[in-house]
């Protein structure tokens, strides 16, 4: 190519404008693409940007777009569209089967001190990759979390940590390798006792193999980090289908979300309630969807969150010093 042109799109000259020099000069093809790409992709996608103001990497976007059109094809209830609008972020790993691991941040904006010192909730949704409602409630609690009540926190929301298992036809409960991830957390019983567990108490059931050590898994190992790279004050983990609340913690236990009442399922090795709740001492609320494949109605969904929303005003409080 004699020359590389200068590239305007219509409708974002000014954006693109400050490449310009970057994009005469031709040692810099390379560069030039991605920097037009960053631009023009935030400019679609505006809540695509990483936070602090950083400019996106023009490949992390595109990979984050297409894993939003991934979701689309296979939940009913999420649209990619919609998806494509929340500013999702790109963690480093990759799962086993290449796929990508996404979340977002939402700061708190109703703390009237310090927001830094907003107690802070982790979300985790889809670790079995077969209950597609624990995804799809995820994105459904992301059109109401701008609401006042829910800008007292600090949230980091995981809406698909097994994506692997969610995207084969069929869903897996496992992941690409296997595993059943909620049997995969380093808790301090694992080496005593998932193995035995797995063999004895679930006859070698494929669907809970808890893996050759613990968090051999790329995603286990993730969620582990994403715990102490948070510190989170609460994490919130959905499931399906047993329609219960399960607790493991500190904290007073919840007896109720809309329909959803307690019924404390028990401590098994490797599980993230057992390793947040019991190991890091962090309050970890599971909410059991009635169905793995049918969404709870409107009303139900609604009624959950608010008082999820409830029991985290009367019992989660920060634990950072302003």
């Amino acid at each position: 190519m004699a020359a590389i042109r200068r590239i305007r799109l219509s409708g974002y000259h000014s954006a693109l404008d400050t490449n310009d020099d970057l994009c005469m000069t031709r040692n810099l093809a390379r560069q030039c693409f991605a920097a037009v790409m960053a631009s023009y992709l935030s400019l679609l996608y505006p809540s695509l940007s990483i936070a602090n103001n950083e400019t996106p990497n023009s490949s992390d976007t595109a990979t984050v777009l297409a894993w939003c059109d991934d979701l689309g094809r296979r939940l009913r209830s999420v649209s990619a569209e919609k998806c494509r609008k929340q500013a999702f972020r790109l963690a480093n790993e990759r799962t086993s089967g290449g796929r990508a691991l996404v979340w977002r941040d939402i700061q708190a904006k109703q703390t009237p001190t310090n927001t830094a010192t907003a107690p802070r909730v982790l979300v985790i949704g889809g670790i079995h990759g077969d209950e597609l409602s624990s995804v799809s409630i995820v994105f459904r609690w992301l059109e109401w979390i701008d609401e006042a009540d829910a800008g007292h926190y600090h949230w980091r929301v995981i809406p698909a940590s097994n994506p692997d298992g969610l995207l084969k036809r069929p869903s897996t409960r496992a992941n690409g390798r296997g595993v059943d991830l909620n049997r995969n957390f380093a808790t301090p019983d694992w080496a005593s006792d998932a193995q035995n567990y797995w063999i004895k108490r679930t006859k070698r059931d494929p669907r809970r193999y808890p893996g050759e050590s613990p968090a051999s898994e790329i995603e286990t190992r993730w969620l582990q980090d994403q715990l102490n790279d948070f510190q989170p004050d609460v994490i919130i983990s959905l499931h399906a289908p047993y329609n219960l609340l399960d607790y493991d913690g500190p904290a007073p236990q919840p007896l109720r979300f809309g329909r959803l009442a307690l019924n404390r399922l028990g401590v098994y090795p490797g599980s993230l309630g057992n390793y947040g709740g019991h190991f890091k001492q962090i309050p970890v609320v599971t909410i059991e969807l009635p169905s793995a494949g049918i969404m709870p109605t409107l009303r139900e969904q609604r009624l959950m969150w608010d008082d999820m929303l409830t029991w985290m005003g009367k019992h989660i409080q920060s634990t950072r010093k302003p």
